[in-house]
């Protein structure tokens, strides 16, 4: 069995957040929801590099902008992918940090999920193709 992917979930609206916990948890996805970006930040503190698969956060929220969550969180995990989702489509200029864009509203648990799993795998790297082992003359003789 794959070890599974840990996904950072942020949202100020509890209701929303707790939905998407129960969407990517049902596919397999570790969630750690939090509310806050500081809350965000603080588990990517102390989260070891590569631990965390995936930062997915709202772009509008209180004290701290999705935005700014992503450029700090980037900060602390360089290669940490991240996806922002916005109830304003027009907020997409102001989601430079991420890696992806997602209007809330505007697409559906299939897309987000398709979405997601491209941003795991592109940080996963491309599969290694492994050189078939060549035998020795003298390895065989023996």
């Amino acid at each position: 069995m794959r070890p599974r992917k840990t996904i950072l979930c942020v949202d100020d609206n509890e209701q929303v957040l707790s939905i998407r916990k129960f969407l990517l948890e049902t596919r397999g996805y570790r969630v750690l929801a939090v509310t806050t970006g500081h809350e965000a930040l603080e588990i990517l503190r102390d989260a070891p590099l590569g631990s965390i698969d995936l930062l997915l956060c709202d772009l509008l929220l209180p004290q701290m902008d999705g935005n700014e969550v992503v450029r700090r969180g980037k900060q602390l995990h360089p290669m940490l992918p991240a996806l922002l989702v916005s109830g304003t489509v027009t907020s997409f200029e102001r989601a430079s940090a991420a890696d992806a864009f997602l209007p809330k509203g505007a697409f559906s648990p299939a897309e987000m999920l398709d979405r997601i799993r491209i941003l795991v795998t592109r940080k996963r790297g491309p599969k290694k193709h492994v050189q078939p082992a060549v035998l020795d003359d003298i390895a065989i003789a023996s």
